[in-house]
């Protein structure tokens, strides 16, 4: 799923598109989270590593791909993560 693709369905809620790693300004690992909003607005959410493992971990994430689809909520530190 690319975050740029025109034609993909919108959600109701923001939801993950997509997600890369990047050096942060000290130099070390950064997880850059794209959500795609209800009105097709596309907004990077910038976290810290170790947030970023968090995440990948609750929503049982193997690959930066397998958190496409989820909710923005699952950012935010739900116990669960949830596909909208």
């Amino acid at each position: 799923m690319t975050a740029d693709a025109p034609d993909e369905p919108v959600a109701d809620e923001p939801v993950i598109v997509s997600a890369e790693i990047a050096a942060g300004h000290d130099g070390s690992a950064e997880l850059v989270v794209n959500l795609r909003h209800p009105n097709g607005a596309l907004e990077p959410v910038v976290m810290d590593g170790k947030l970023g493992l968090d995440l990948m971990q609750r929503c049982g994430a193997a690959t930066l791909d397998d958190l496409a689809g989820r909710s923005w909520r699952d950012i935010l530190g739900a116990r669960v993560c949830t596909t909208s």
